[in-house]
């Protein structure tokens, strides 16, 4: 039985059409979106771990020039399934992604996706543009794992310890281990039937959140030393923000990936219902990460800009400076929430 409020975003003829494609299906290509999160890799992983077992042949990709799983994402079993964008099926006759919202999310991947027979898209944000064949998006879900979980277990697949540990890891993610408002009832109970699975939320905790280099105290440190609070704006409800360069990530030989929970920590300001981290990438764009407790809808906001997301949690990327960048943001979260 599924928990009421999960699927009911999903028409159940989506469901049914999608499970009869993958059941006839001899081959499928796994795609999720570039610079991947535990809620990205996580579904497709777990997806893949779940279709391999039935004997079909799976092969997994994000379409990221400088291919490499996060150091953070490195316990994730399945990583076998995983192909670099160069050798992926260039017309998979089924193809299925994993929270991208947009097709551009796809990287490198974009013209497989463009000659692919069917294009599946699972995913959970308000923001999804409908590209694609077919849509299970579900904006009611926690994260796009919620999603994944619903088609595993309507293709009647086995969630083993591998499985679930990958869900488990998108689950968590998404929703900042259950602080984040959209965390449902729902959410709680797949935790308890993936926990029930085998897996170790404690080692999974310790790989996500209390592990880090020494460098990336170095860095954080730079990006402290700059952080700006400005509580007059979002409407008088206030913004916290840094940024951190490529060069204090050269200076600590720190890769850009391990600078992502940066934001976990300017977040906790009181005085700033937004938080906002820019970090620059080794191509000398800018990834914008927001924030927000929940008064402010940073997702419109980064989807005006070109990105996308959540109410309270989003991003998108910027190739002018860190106070050009702002300087475009900050009108953007004045205007009065939904």
């Amino acid at each position: 039985m599924r928990d009421a409020g999960h699927g009911t975003a999903v028409a159940e003829a989506d469901w049914e059409r999608a499970a009869e494609l993958v059941r006839r299906a001899d081959s499928v290509a796994l795609a999720c979106h570039v610079s991947p999160d535990g809620d990205a890799l996580g579904s497709m992983l777990g997806f893949g771990l779940a279709l391999r077992d039935t004997g079909k042949k799976v092969v997994a990709s994000f379409g990221d020039r400088g291919f490499a799983v996060p150091r953070l994402l490195r316990f994730l079993p399945g990583q076998e399934l995983l192909v670099e964008p160069s050798a992926y099926p260039a017309e998979p006759p089924l193809m299925i992604t994993f929270d991208a919202s947009t097709m551009d999310r796809l990287g490198l991947l974009i013209p497989n996706a463009g000659k692919a027979g069917e294009l599946v898209v699972l995913d959970h944000h308000v923001s999804n543009t409908g590209f694609g064949s077919l849509h299970l998006v579900d904006p009611a879900a926690a994260s796009t794992t919620m999603v994944t979980e619903e088609l595993i277990n309507r293709l009647g697949l086995t969630v083993d310890e591998d499985v679930a540990t990958c869900l488990y890891t998108g689950l968590v993610t998404d929703t900042g281990s259950f602080r984040y408002s959209a965390t449902t009832p729902a959410a709680h109970a797949m935790a308890g039937r993936l926990v029930a699975a085998g897996l170790r939320p404690d080692e999974i905790a310790r790989e996500l959140w209390d592990r880090s280099p020494f460098a990336y105290l170095r860095v954080l440190g730079a990006a402290l030393g700059r952080v700006t609070l400005e509580p007059s704006e979002a409407g008088g409800r206030g913004i916290v923000w840094t940024y951190v360069t490529r060069a204090d990530r050269a200076a600590n030989a720190l890769p850009y990936d391990e600078v992502e929970g940066v934001i976990d920590v300017v977040r906790r300001v009181d005085e700033a219902d937004v938080a906002v981290v820019l970090k620059e990438g080794d191509d000398g764009v800018w990834n914008v990460s927001t924030r927000s407790k929940g008064a402010v809808d940073v997702g419109g906001a980064c989807t005006a800009l070109g990105g996308g997301g959540h109410r309270s949690a989003a991003g998108f990327s910027s190739r002018t400076s860190p106070e050009e960048t702002m300087a475009s943001l900050r009108p953007l979260l004045r205007q009065p929430s939904p």
